[in-house]
């Protein structure tokens, strides 16, 4: 194996008082042999050889790190990487983060429109059971009155007991009167057993102002059955006691 010798070489550089620049040149031939080929060089700036270097091996750098140099440069390394794993994990959460709120977004709003839609057809259910109910309340109440008004009649014919009667009402509650006895007059007949005729006085009608009834007369009109809100009876259970009547007549 061949030896390897060091030379150092130096030369002053210009404009530059008490400055030298060195360079080193390592090569197996010794140095008379470099020698002539420096001064065959005429271009090369004056080199003037100083003194040799000691011998060394042919390696790039021979420098022994000590172990707590080793456990600094580990802990460095190991700490590089915790902090780019730890970035790392933050990207992940934040995207994560990002698509847990993407997907809860979309799941709210979609169950937001389920919830709007179930709360709309209840409404409608809701709403057709109100108008059903109310339709069924009207019938009922319509068929009270039309009872009422086949009882008020039923009743007076009843309570006068005459094989002759006039009916005496207001003129616009005529059509209603004259249904109303097309059902008491049989039932009448039924309940008394007699034969009785009842006609209704289309020339002397009841007063518009009052609120309604019938006023029954027998066939010679000297009996007279009344059923009127100016009834003291009836004017006391649709307004109250009169403070200033003193007699009930």
């Amino acid at each position: 194996m061949p030896t390897e010798h060091t030379w150092l070489f130096h030369r002053p550089l210009k404009h530059k008082i008490f400055t030298t620049k060195f360079l080193v040149c390592i090569s197996p031939q010794p140095i008379s042999t470099l020698t002539p080929l420096l001064i065959k060089r005429p271009l090369l700036p004056p080199f003037f050889i100083t003194e040799p270097v000691a011998h060394r091996p042919s390696t790039a750098f021979n420098i022994a790190l000590s172990d707590a140099d080793v456990q600094k440069q580990i802990k460095h390394m190991m700490a590089f990487i915790e902090q780019e794993a730890n970035k790392k994990a933050e990207e992940i959460d934040a995207k994560a983060e990002e698509e847990f709120n993407i997907e809860k977004g979309c799941s709210v709003q979609t169950q937001r429109l389920k919830i709007m839609e179930y709360c709309e057809q209840k409404e409608k259910q809701i709403e057709q059971q109100k108008e059903i109910q109310m339709s069924n309340l009207m019938n009922q109440a319509r068929f009270k009155v039309l009872r009422a008004r086949d009882d008020l009649i039923t009743g007076l014919l009843n309570e006068l007991l005459e094989p002759r009667m006039i009916v005496h009402c207001r003129k616009q509650d005529f059509p209603l009167v004259k249904a109303a006895m097309q059902k008491a007059i049989p039932m009448s007949k039924i309940a008394t057993k007699k034969d009785i005729d009842v006609q209704i006085d289309q020339k002397a009608y009841l007063p518009e102002e009052i609120a309604g009834g019938v006023q029954i007369y027998n066939g010679e009109c000297k009996i007279k059955v009344s059923n009127t809100p100016r009834k003291p009876t009836g004017s006391h259970t649709l307004f109250g006691a009169n403070a200033n009547r003193k007699f009930l007549d």
